[in-house]
């Protein structure tokens, strides 16, 4: 950055995505395999993590930022942070994902608010939420998108 007028900076934005080789997301289970590798599997049973994956108009990855590391029931998303960066990368869709320690792939009530909170606050910024993943050993998750609770 060049330093101006009295000590303001100027902001020069610059976009060089390397994503030509990034998948592309046309399902649940393209998400899924693409995020699974965010979950280490020695804590998925024991803590709980929460991923957000960020795709370009044509559903190419952008990227996966890991939102945040919890404890056994529970972790903290703060929905600025995970739109900033929605906004960073010029992502257009988001995909998150969180793990059930417990195994249980049924969405508490608290998953379906935060759901609706990043879906709603997303749409603002005419991004789109595509789906939610909740993750659990063995293979398993539940989409959201699937079940119609998005």
């Amino acid at each position: 950055m060049k330093k101006m007028f009295n000590n303001v900076a100027e902001i020069e934005v610059v976009y060089k995505p390397a994503i030509s080789d990034k998948p592309i997301i046309s399902s649940s289970l393209d998400a899924y395999n693409v995020l699974v590798k965010f979950f280490p599997i020695e804590t998925l049973s024991l803590q709980e993590r929460f991923v957000a994956l960020y795709l370009n108009r044509s559903n190419r990855v952008i990227g996966v930022y890991p939102m945040s590391v919890g404890g056994i029931t529970g972790t903290v998303v703060d929905v600025r942070l995970l739109l900033s960066v929605a906004l960073k990368t010029a992502a257009t869709g988001i995909i998150l994902a969180h793990n059930h320690p417990s195994g249980n792939l049924k969405p508490s009530e608290a998953d379906k608010e935060l759901t609706n909170k990043i879906k709603k606050a997303s749409e603002y910024m005419d991004i789109k939420l595509l789906d939610h993943l909740i993750i659990a050993p063995e293979g398993r998750y539940l989409s959201f998108t699937e079940e119609g609770h998005l």
